[in-house]
């Protein structure tokens, strides 16, 4: 026999199920958590068979199709997904048409930068979750625009800035944060390489193989050259954003992280393309340096084409502080008092060997972001790195392209990032397209 309080108690437990049902997003309600998350892996020539090794890994994750606009990169996706037992995705040139496909419940994409912003906005407008690489956009219009289609559309976005999911990095930067070095104040990073000239490119014959109308996508349209595809797009300020986002996003990421601020109120850079003369527009030796409110500082090194190492390292970051100093390198940190004494080491160990450290480019810690991202699609947990954050420290970068550019210091606005009293700079904002291919929100 049900007693009133039994029915009370009945009334409490329905309304506030019916309270989390409610508060659950959208694309939870319809499907259900932990249910199986199905993705499509877009541009597959580099990044994207990281993508699919990494997702491959993963339990609840599916690839229902690998896309690319090259016959080749195709072949590569289809091959590497094929290593894995289960995998059966579909190959498809033209990712607009995965876009129509209602089953797919999420893109993960890792094309040439001019195709980031319009082609997760086109995603986001589909009803698919996406994870993106970095940079999340080629200009910082694109990443404010990509902030309006996350809220008009209320789907997930993850940028590729995997050391926000590095459990070291997560205990480093919390460690800076709660004072280990007293206050920090100043981050200094660092990209090395010794990447080759490019040449002079040519006219040539678009190969067979290649969709080249597809792509080009949203930027203006340039005749077929034998020296762009398919990496060194990178290097033209048409397609690509230089070192700086190519590889800078990731250690600038972990300096804003560590020292807790948001866009800079002053930016400069230095530099240019040193190394060679060739077709390489964007600067293959740059400084930039950026000023934030509160008296902190971050400065980054590139040198493209002199790959000595820096602090032992090809990449990383130094957090000075007024009671001691941290390196970080990939998932690995070490605190230094005000003597330069070790204080404390932490790295990152090798499966099954564990005294050797594992790099940070090594896909089982590229797999936690991408986990993180597949979770958070699946039950609705939180992102480690929400798209606002990879947002931030990508126009950091775009804005020390555009002080590059324009050859002078900017003044900046600390709560947006827009240019002040610089029309001319403010201009380099945001890219002409081609008509009719505009991101639109």
């Amino acid at each position: 026999m049900t007693t009133p309080s039994d029915r009370r108690d009945f009334i409490k437990t329905t309304t506030a199920a019916g309270i989390a049902l409610a508060a659950m997003p959208a694309w939870l309600r319809a499907a259900g958590a932990n249910s199986r998350v199905r993705l499509a892996v877009i541009g597959t020539n580099s990044r994207g068979l990281d993508h699919i090794e990494a997702l491959s890994g993963i339990d609840n994750a599916e690839i229902a199709y690998v896309c690319d606009v090259e016959d080749g990169a195709l072949a590569k996706g289809v091959k590497q997904a094929a290593k894995f037992p289960g995998a059966q995705p579909r190959a498809v040139k033209d990712f607009r048409k995965v876009l129509e496909d209602p089953l797919v419940d999420a893109v993960t994409i890792a094309t040439p930068d001019h195709w980031h912003t319009p082609m997760a906005i086109m995603a986001l407008a589909a009803g698919k979750h996406v994870y993106v690489e970095k940079p999340c956009s080629q200009n910082p219009h694109e990443g404010e625009l990509l902030l309006k289609a996350i809220a008009r559309y209320g789907k997930l976005v993850q940028m590729g800035n995997q050391r926000r999911s590095f459990p070291n990095m997560q205990a480093a930067v919390k460690e800076i944060q709660g004072g280990v070095i007293g206050k920090a104040y100043y981050a200094r990073a660092w990209y090395d390489n010794s990447r080759l000239s490019i040449g002079h490119g040519v006219p040539a014959p678009v190969p067979s193989a290649l969709d080249y109308e597809l792509w080009q996508g949203p930027a203006p349209r340039r005749p077929y050259t034998s020296n762009i595809i398919p990496y060194n797009w990178h290097w033209f300020w048409h397609w690509g954003t230089g070192e700086a986002l190519n590889n800078g996003t990731h250690e600038i990421d972990v300096c804003r992280w560590a020292l807790g601020v948001d866009f800079a109120t002053r930016v400069t850079s230095n530099g240019g393309r040193y190394r060679f003369r060739d077709d390489w527009e964007t600067p293959d030796t740059q400084v930039i340096a950026w000023d934030f409110a509160g008296e902190k500082s971050i400065s980054w090194e590139g040198r493209s084409c002199s790959g000595f190492p820096s602090e032992g390292y090809s990449r990383g970051a130094v957090i000075y502080g007024s009671e001691g100093t941290a390196l970080l390198e990939g998932n690995n940190y070490t605190v230094f008092d005000t003597k330069n004494k070790k204080v404390r080491a932490t790295a990152e160990k090798a499966e099954g060997d564990p005294t050797n450290t594992q790099s940070a480019n090594g896909v089982r810690l590229d797999r936690l972001h991408v986990k993180n991202f597949v979770d958070a699609v699946a039950t609705g947990s939180a992102l480690t790195s929400p798209i606002e954050e990879g947002h931030r420290s990508v126009t950091m970068l775009h804005l020390g392209n555009i002080s590059q550019r324009v050859g002078r210091t900017l003044v900046c606005n600390a709560s947006d990032g827009h240019i002040l009293d610089d029309p001319e700079a403010m201009k380099l904002w945001q890219r002409d397209y081609e008509p009719g291919w505009e991101p639109k929100v």
